[in-house]
């Protein structure tokens, strides 16, 4: 079918107005109505070429949330009338460990990126969430509880997921010290669910002006990270961080934070290198790790999580028309603290 959609017709260009073809329904296959897109950082990047291999025309969008309007003959899983969403990628190989494990996002095979990528078959683009359809395979769609409005579970497909996994991981919780580093579209889910999970919670921030939303949010303390006393007599009392920053590239005064045997895990994509002295890691055993959103059962999970603790993201809505606008104010940071698009804008 012809689908509306904005996209970016070149790298750095102005996203604009563009028709797009998704496939039929396939038996398999769930056709989803376009309610909300989150617009996440990586849109940018990849759009401006700022991380490589993009592809273009590039409809970007991989936070969606929308109601099934159609399915295909043998699908089992959904139904017309459904609330659903779909994440960072619309597919896998389906047959190595990690998809057998339901690890879906460290496939081994080939990942259909849900924008920015190709399909099983490797030759056909596909095309994201900026716009008023999608069509995918039902095993890679999720359930949307009825305690969540969509416009703010939207955002939860790949903010809230890329903070929930490693916070689970690592098993956050009672007795447990987690620090959040970072209070924008993944560190404010960060904080929430973190909160939720029972952890002891600091905000570690470079913006004063984060704090008051760092206590709103569930965060217990506060630490302004250029505040270099305040960081030295936090030294050692963290179990666990989950740096979310884009910004943050020199480790140490962080990594210093952990307690014995604690552990970083980056969820933000800087695009420059970490540093980090070797001494820093070995004085108290500390770890460096990182994950990468999560795999299908993982999301459910986050999704049914969130909707039991009504965590949805805290979004300002806007018209796809004004979606340049939006992105400029995500670079400079100036969202509070996810942008999502009304996709009934796109019939205006």
């Amino acid at each position: 079918m012809d689908t509306r959609t904005y996209a970016a017709l070149a790298p750095a260009a102005l996203l604009e107005p563009f028709t797009v073809q998704r496939r039929d329904v396939r038996p398999h296959d769930v056709l989803i109505d376009i309610k909300y897109a989150g617009i996440c950082h990586s849109d940018i990047h990849q759009a401006r070429e700022e991380w490589g291999g993009s592809i273009f025309p590039m409809v970007p969008g991989h936070e969606i949330a929308g109601v099934v309007s159609a399915i295909g003959s043998a699908v089992t899983k959904h139904a017309v009338g459904d609330r659903v969403g779909v994440g960072c990628y619309v597919d896998s190989c389906r047959t190595c460990p990690n998809c057998l494990a339901g690890l879906q996002n460290y496939c081994l095979g080939h990942v259909a990126a849900t924008y920015n990528g190709y399909e099983m078959d490797e030759v056909t683009p596909t095309y994201g969430g900026y716009s008023t359809h999608v069509v995918v395979d039902e095993n890679y769609v999720l359930h949307i509880p009825d305690s969540l409005s969509l416009d703010v579970a939207a955002p939860l497909l790949c903010a809230g997921i890329t903070c929930y996994q490693p916070l689970a991981e690592w098993k956050a919780g009672p007795g447990m010290s987690v620090g959040i580093v970072g209070l924008g579209g993944l560190g404010h889910m960060g904080v929430k669910i973190a909160a939720a999970m029972g952890a002891d919670v600091t905000l570690v921030s470079h913006s004063p002006g984060k704090e008051d939303d760092g206590y709103r949010l569930g965060a217990t303390r506060f630490l302004l990270s250029s505040d270099k006393a305040a960081m030295r007599a936090a030294a050692g009392s963290m179990d666990l961080i989950i740096n979310t920053a884009s910004a943050v590239t020199r480790l140490d005064p962080y990594m210093r934070l952990l307690a014995l045997d604690g552990t970083m895990v980056t969820v933000g994509l800087p695009t420059e290198a970490f540093t980090i002295s070797p001494f820093t890691l070995i004085g108290q055993r500390r770890r460096l790790a990182g994950t990468n959103n999560g795999g299908i059962p993982q999301t459910q999970e986050m999704l049914d999580f969130c909707g039991e603790h009504a965590l949805g993201c805290d979004v300002e809505i806007i018209a796809i028309q004004q979606v340049n606008e939006a992105w400029d104010r995500v670079v400079a940071s100036d969202v509070k603290y996810r942008f999502v698009i009304d996709t009934a804008s796109l019939d205006a």
